[in-house]
This record gives structure tokens, C-alpha cells and sequence, in this order.
């Protein structure tokens, strides 16, 4: 039976909107006495008919862009809206934004904005309509920016050094797509070709950064920059212009000669050197030449002799050549030699020797120091040989019974140089390089040379005196009243890099080792390396 409400009107059911019919099917229609209106059922409800929508209300736009690359119109707004109650059903929902002129339209409640500026802040408003007119605008949603991933940088000047394996690049920020930028990376590629070790810069607001990792002597590369955001990465910018790696490592460079020998007085210690970040030709052999010790000397025979010049030569590079450690003198001579280090003077009843001077290469900074100089008055004590460290003690009147003075202190500026195998002394895990003999005393005590590798002086009649320690050019000590003196410790040429490197060859056996993040070679010996 069809169905039929009452009161009719004209045999159209009427009343409240709780009185709609429960069961109506699509063309039933109601007056709506409490709207107003006259409606009818469109198969999902009831609407007014023949009428204009009801004001839509519009959500909070969304951010719709933040998966994109970067243009400057690639913005995107997603707006929602959702139908006002007592109008027809909208066929158009418009949405505008308040600045610019950028508008969307759909069919759907759900519709997107496009062509916006990435990082631009935008006020969207809209509305609706059907064929039976448009509704007046919702009010203005909370204002949104649209984001998108980054633009790439623009790659700028490139350089590479002249003196290490690295290359400065340069760089220019494009727009960040609205949000900060979280990374910046630079990437070399081998022959503008293949990628390498990239590298992030640490700071994101940076235009240029020194890259070294990825790089090799000698090779041409290009740089590519990218950087990101919380949405994503740029694309890389363009290739820079091609560079060409130094062909060369930095190295530095520590030459110690071999120490003097002495008859009474302490003798000198070799030249100590070091010279830092020094450039050593890739491919190319140096050669190493370690000083031996001088001989020691005899009571009333022949005097002791200085020690032997240490080198370090090669293609590119000024050889780098550390004065073989003076004598020390013999009794009532002033016979004590100059050298790296200065010798001391010998004993004597009469007559002053003076101290006898280092730094006999004349090098800025020094490789050594002068002599300690004797007395010509009980006891008669022999000045000490000049270390690398310190000049030698000269002798007084007041030394411990009547012990020879002491030697310059050796050089341990440069303790993390050693290592297990150094044949230096380690004191407390100090390595001392280039102490300067002690003198011979004529009393009962013995002094050893002050830095533990300089030979010690002997204070006891007829005893000699102690050579200096093998491979750290420290300088013989001085017997007591007579005997034989010590000769002089061979010298040593250690080499530096930063990080972990191994030579292409080696002559002599060099020691290899590692430590505190640099590579060393040590020659103990003649020998060569081949960077």
C-alpha cells in the first residue's frame, strides 16, 4: 500500500524533520514546516528542492606539497569542506586563497590548491553552489604554508690545494621549500663520472667546505652539492669544473744525528729536527741517511770524535740535514767540539775552556745547545755536552761530591713520536731524544746523562764513562780521573702522516707503526721509502 501521511498537502506529507518518512525511496517529497522548505528524497536524503546550498564550513587547509622537488609554483594546498544543513546539495565547491589570486574548484568536498610559492604563507577561504545559485563565503581558515623538498644549490668555484689532498668547494643556497635545511652534502666524482665518499658539511647555513675523504693523489674530480630538509633531499646541483688532486702527502719529518764521543768532558748531543707538513712527491723514493755515534776517547790517548750528520732527501724536497753532536774535551785542552750540540769542556789543574757552541747548521729553530764549561780548581769537574733540550751544566765547585756535571736534558717535546720499539729511554711513557752527555768527576759518584739517553760521566778513578743510547743521538759521557770516555748514540729519522698510511716500498726495514691516529716510519739504519 503506498505510502500516505496526514494532514495533506495537495497529497504531499508534511511536518517536523523528525516526521520524514522512515522508508522514502529517491522522489518523495515533504513540506518541512519546521525548515521551511519543501524537500525531496535523493536516494540518500532529504534536500531542499529547487533551492541554493547552505554555507559550507572549511577545515584548516593542509600542507599537500611536502613529497615534491622544488619549483616555484610546486605548492599545494588540500582544503576540506564539509556541506551546510537546510540548502540543495552542491554540485561545486570553490576554494580562493586571499592573496595572489589562486583558486581550485571540485565536485568533491575535498579539492587542492595549486601553483603556490613554497614557503609562502596562504589565507584560503571558499564556497559552494549548484545550479540554483552560490552561497556566501565561509569564513577565512587559519593561514598554512605550503612546503616542498629543497632547490638545489647552485656549485660555485673549486679548488684544489697546493700542499694536501684536499679541495675547497663553493656553493650557493637556493630556496629552502619552506622549512630549514637538516644536511648539506658534497660529492666528488672521479673523472666528473664516478660517485665517491661523500661528505656532510657540519653546518647547514655553510657556503664552502674543504672536503678530503673520497680523494686521491693526483686524479681530476668534479663536486656535487645537495641539501636537504625534513621533506627530502634536493636534486645535486650541476657538476663543478674539473680539479686535479695535489700529487703529493704531507709528512712530517724528525732528523736526529749521532751523538759526540768524549774523552772527560760530556759530550754533545746530535742536531735534533723537525720539520713539519712537508711535501713528498707521490711515486718518488727518499732516501734516509741515519749519523752514526762519535768514538770515545782514551786517557792520555786519542781524543774522542764527533758524531755523524743525519739526512732525509728526495725529489721536491730540500734535504733535510741535523750536525752530528761536538766532542767532549780531554784534560788541560780546550780541545771540546762544536756540533748539533756543543761539546763540553774536559778537565783541567789550569786554564778555563769554554763552553763550545750548537746549532752548528745555523737553523732557525735551533738543533741544539752549547757546552757546560769547566773549572780550573778542585775538583776539577768537566762541563756537561749540550743537549737538544737544554745547554749542558756547567761545573762548580759545589757539584755532589765531586761528580761530574750534568748533560743538557734531551728533547721530549716530541714523546708521542716513540714507540714499543724505540731504543730510547721511556721514562714515565716519555721518550727523550738528544740529551747531552754528563762529564767525568774525580769523585764517587757517577753521573748519567740528564734525559736518560746521553752516556753518564763516571766519578770513580779509573772508570769510564758510559756511551750515549743507541738511535736517540745522545752524547758520550766523560770518565772519571782516568779511563776511556763513551762514544756518542747513533742517530734516528722518524716520518709522520696523519692517519693510517703505508708506503708504496721501503729499503733499510724501516719500523712501521700507529699511533694516535698517525702512520710512522722509523729508520733505525740507512735506508728509503717510496710514498
Amino acid at each position: 500500500m503506498p505510502f500516505q501521511q496526514y494532514p495533506f498537502k495537495g497529497g504531499i506529507p508534511s511536518g517536523n524533520t523528525a516526521g520524514r518518512p522512515t522508508n522514502p525511496v529517491i522522489g518523495d517529497t515533504y513540506y518541512n514546516g519546521q525548515l521551511e522548505i519543501l524537500e525531496i528524497f535523493n536516494g540518500t536524503e532529504f534536500v531542499a528542492v529547487s533551492a541554493p546550498p547552505a554555507t559550507p564550513t572549511i577545515a584548516t587547509p593542509t600542507d599537500a606539497s611536502t613529497g615534491d622537488a622544488y619549483t616555484a609554483t610546486a605548492g599545494k594546498l588540500s582544503v576540506v569542506f564539509t556541506q551546510g544543513s537546510g540548502g540543495g546539495t552542491p554540485t561545486q565547491y570553490n576554494a580562493y586563497t586571499t592573496a595572489e589570486g589562486h583558486s581550485a574548484s571540485s565536485s568533491s568536498t575535498t579539492l587542492t590548491l595549486t601553483g603556490l610559492t613554497p614557503g609562502t604563507s596562504y589565507t584560503v577561504y571558499g564556497n559552494a553552489q549548484n545550479n540554483f545559485g552560490t552561497t556566501v563565503n565561509t569564513p577565512n581558515a587559519a593561514a598554512v604554508t605550503p612546503t616542498t623538498k629543497p632547490q638545489a644549490p647552485t656549485i660555485g668555484a673549486v679548488s684544489a690545494s697546493t700542499s694536501s689532498l684536499a679541495a675547497t668547494v663553493n656553493w650557493t643556497f637556493g630556496n629552502n621549500g619552506g622549512k630549514n635545511l637538516t644536511s648539506v652534502t658534497v660529492t666528488p666524482y672521479l673523472n666528473g663520472t664516478t660517485a665517491q665518499t661523500p661528505t656532510t658539511v657540519g653546518s647547514t647555513t655553510a657556503t664552502s667546505a674543504t672536503i678530503t675523504t673520497g680523494l686521491a693523489l693526483n686524479s681530476a674530480y668534479t663536486f656535487k652539492v645537495k641539501v636537504a630538509n625534513a621533506n627530502g633531499e634536493s636534486p645535486e646541483s650541476s657538476a663543478s669544473t674539473s680539479v686535479t688532486t695535489y700529487n703529493s702527502r704531507e709528512f712530517d719529518i724528525m732528523v736526529v744525528a749521532g751523538g759526540g764521543g768524549t774523552v772527560s768532558g760530556g759530550a754533545g748531543a746530535g742536531g735534533f729536527r723537525v720539520l713539519t707538513a712537508q711535501s713528498l712527491t707521490n711515486g718518488a723514493q727518499y732516501t734516509a741517511t741515519v749519523g752514526g755515534g762519535g768514538t770515545g776517547g782514551t786517557s792520555g790517548g786519542n781524543l774522542g770524535t764527533k758524531g755523524t750528520n743525519s739526512s732525509f732527501s728526495g725529489t721536491g724536497l730540500t734535504t733535510i740535514t741535523s750536525t752530528g753532536g761536538g766532542r767532549g774535551g780531554s784534560i788541560n785542552e780546550d780541545n771540546a767540539g762544536t756540533g748539533g750540540s756543543g761539546g763540553g769542556g774536559g778537565r783541567a789543574s789550569t786554564g778555563t775552556w769554554s763552553a763550545k757552541a750548537g746549532n752548528e747548521g745555523g737553523y732557525n729553530p735551533s738543533e741544539g745547545n752549547s757546552g757546560g764549561a769547566n773549572i780550573n780548581v778542585q775538583p776539577y769537574n768537566g762541563g756537561g755536552g749540550g743537549g737538544a733540550g737544554a745547554a749542558g751544566e756547567n761545573a762548580t765547585t759545589t757539584t755532589t761530591a765531586n761528580a761530574g756535571a750534568k748533560g743538557g736534558v734531551g728533547n721530549s717535546s716530541y714523546s708521542s713520536w716513540g714507540s714499543a720499539t724505540s731504543s730510547g729511554e721511556n721514562v714515565g711513557g716519555t721518550y727523550y731524544y738528544a740529551g747531552g752527555g754528563g762529564a767525568g768527576g774525580d769523585g764517587g759518584n757517577s753521573v748519567r746523562g740528564f734525559g736518560g739517553d746521553g752516556g753518564g760521566g763516571d766519578g770513580s778513578y779509573g772508570s769510564n764513562g758510559t756511551s750515549g743510547t743507541a738511535n736517540t743521538g745522545g752524547g758520550g759521557g766523560g770518565y772519571g780521573s782516568s779511563g776511556s770516555g763513551g762514544g756518542g748514540g747513533s742517530g734516528i729519522i722518524i716520518l709522520r702522516i696523519y692517519g693510517s698510511y703505508t708506503a708504496a716500498g721501503t729499503t733499510g726495514s724501516p719500523t712501521r707503526y700507529e699511533t694516535g691516529g698517525y702512520s710512522y716510519y722509523k729508520f733505525t739504519g740507512d735506508g728509503s721509502i717510496t710514498i
